[in-house]
């Protein structure tokens, strides 16, 4: 039964999905070890009613090991207008949500964020209801994150918590189904389902089209997993549905997977290789966000300025962008196709009052046209987030960033040439395999001799299938982790302090988030390097009509002069509601 049910599930990515090589591997590999890439899998625990005997008996008579691979002999390229058939398992009914209300929750990073908007969008045009009340929820389900051991142990216990949910729930209602989304389900998938039987659903990042079929299986007593990874899905043809509808702000996924290999990193093991969308798709996406009003995009990606758009035969001919001076790139120069200073450029273009942003770059894909189309272009912020890891050469080698101190330090001084004003942020790892006392020491007086705005800094926490799990020690103790963590976030809030604090005196553009959470006299904005600015709710003039006297709304753009900075914070006084293009005038 194991090794039908994996030919029905490869057979169905081999005609709805992309990947038919790793679906036949998936397969092979399903056959001989059971495999749960992609596959159902029976929970003795649940009782079959007639429905799911139904289900069950159609299951087993569905296609045969030769029926998907005549299917797959010829694929053709989907296009995104098609509607899919069901699988040949399925009713078309029993794919549709029949107004059961799901609920959302996300964990980790803004590609996490687009990831909620992309799935529900999907279930949302399959018949689901979205709810933000839990108690009222027939399906739950997590967007998870692989990144650190903790980001982890938060969705264990989590699931723990809604363990008793589900346990309490009447019999009178829909069965309450739980599903793992995103890294967390790609990395541990059988760990998931043999240690929480309560979990119904799992999804890697590549699987969100197909979740309705999971739910569906699901509601027969089934557990469901699609872990596959796609070397082309993005996407691209799904419109992501806003999960905050005050929002003034969205982001923007124009590329996914990294090919970078770090050594310490786990997203090309949960994310996959790089893909990038088309431009167009990217394009049409940015001018329906325009119209609904919102002022700001971040465009987003694992390695976002590696993006590269090779989906036309034309785009091949582009010519290729260099990286940054005196960086290297651990995988093969790709040629050809439309890169990041085009897409930037195009994406500013659409509309002059909407603020362009993007994360998450890599410091070897800065060449001079995109430095220098930041600095032209007053819709783009004059913000980078600039991945340091560490301030020492002998880790940044063992780490396999593609770049010594001494080559992150020159580009620094030459984005800062480039982009004057220019805001800075940074991550940075305490405790990697092998960091000596002294290696922490130079991360240290890397801190303070670049002053970053903004930092992100955590302690090493060493993940399964990466390299440094194969070839390197973690031999860092956690108590010297945690002190030098704790120094290295001391020393980034004195010297962000003293970054933040040139811009007291100055008057600077703000766009209008809503009210502090501290005081609701207050209103909240970001500057245009990505700081929060906080400042008293008040009347204004109104520069595009002399006289008008009002308050500032989300979405509105004001001139804000700043009295006072702090390491994230900085605070000051309205003095007038403008537009982007008039604020250059007095910024």
């Amino acid at each position: 039964m194991h090794s039908l049910q994996c030919v029905l599930q490869v057979q169905r990515s081999l005609r709805w999905g992309p990947m038919a090589s790793v679906s036949w591997l998936s397969l092979r590999m399903c056959m001989a070890h059971s495999s749960l890439s992609s596959t159902t899998c029976p929970n003795p625990e649940r009782q079959e009613d007639g429905a799911r005997k139904d289900f069950s008996s159609r299951l087993a008579t569905g296609p045969t090991l030769q029926y998907f691979l005549r299917s797959a002999s010829a694929p053709q390229e989907k296009l995104s207008s098609e509607v899919e058939d069901p699988p040949p398992y399925l009713m078309m009914d029993e794919l549709l949500g029949r107004q059961r209300k799901v609920y959302l929750e996300t964990y980790g990073c803004q590609m996490n964020v687009n990831d909620t908007e992309i799935a529900w969008s999907i279930l949302q045009k399959s018949g689901y209801l979205r709810t933000s009340n839990l108690q009222e929820a027939d399906v739950i389900l997590l967007v998870t994150c692989s990144i650190r051991e903790k980001a982890e142990q938060t969705i264990w216990n989590r699931l723990h918590q809604l363990k008793a949910l589900k346990t309490r729930r009447l019999r009178s209602r829909v069965p309450l189904r739980i599903g793992i989304l995103g890294c967390m389900a790609e990395r541990l998938k059988e760990e998931i389902l043999n240690r929480e039987k309560m979990v119904d659903v799992l999804a890697g990042p590549d699987a969100y089209r197909d979740l309705p079929r999971l739910l569906a299986v699901a509601e027969s007593g089934q557990q469901a997993a699609n872990v596959l990874l796609s070397l082309d899905e993005t996407y691209a043809d799904v419109m992501p549905v806003q999960t905050s509808p005050s929002a003034t702000s969205a982001f923007v996924s124009i590329m996914r997977g990294c090919d970078n290999m770090c050594t310490y990193c786990i997203v090309p093991f949960t994310r996959g290789r790089e893909r990038s969308r088309p431009v167009a798709s990217i394009l049409e996406e940015v001018r329906k966000l325009s119209e609904q009003g919102l002022k700001e995009v971040t465009l987003l990606g694992q390695n976002v300025n590696s993006f590269r758009d090779s989906s036309e035969v034309q785009f091949n001919s582009a010519v290729s962008t260099n990286l940054s001076r005196g960086f290297t790139a651990n995988c093969k120069t790709k040629q050809g196709g439309l890169r990041f200073a085009h897409l930037l450029d195009q994406v500013s273009r659409v509309d002059p009052e909407m603020r362009i942003r993007f994360t998450s770059p890599h410091p070897k894909d800065f060449p001079d046209e995109v430095l220098q189309l930041i600095h032209e272009r007053d819709n783009i912020c004059k913000q980078i987030h600039l991945p340091a890891q560490s301030g020492s050469s002998r880790v940044l080698e063992a780490m396999r960033r593609g770049y010594s101190r001494e080559a992150y330090v020159a580009l620094v001084h030459h984005i800062r040439e480039s982009i004057p004003g220019v805001s800075l942020s940074s991550d940075f790892i305490a405790g990697f395999c092998g960091e000596t006392e002294e290696d922490h020491v130079q991360t240290v007086s890397l801190l303070r001799e670049v002053q970053y705005n903004m930092g992100f800094l955590f302690a090493y926490s060493m993940r399964q299938k990466t390299r440094a799990y194969h070839r390197l020690k973690d031999d860092v103790p956690e108590e010297v982790k945690l002190r030098r963590l704790e120094e290295l976030i001391t020393v980034f809030r004195e010297e962000a302090t003293k970054a933040n604090q040139t811009a007291v005196g100055c008057t600077q553009l703000v766009l209008v988030e809503g009210l502090s959470k501290r005081s609701a006299a207050d209103l909240c904005g970001r500057n245009d390097g990505n700081l929060k600015v906080i400042f008293p709710d008040a009347e204004m003039e109104d520069v595009s009509n002399p006289g008008l006297r009002v308050r500032a709304q989300p979405g509105d753009y004001v001139l804000v002069q700043i009295t006072s900075a702090g390491s994230q914070t900085l605070k000051g006084h309205v003095l007038c509601r403008t537009t982007l293009k008039d604020s250059s005038a007095y910024c």
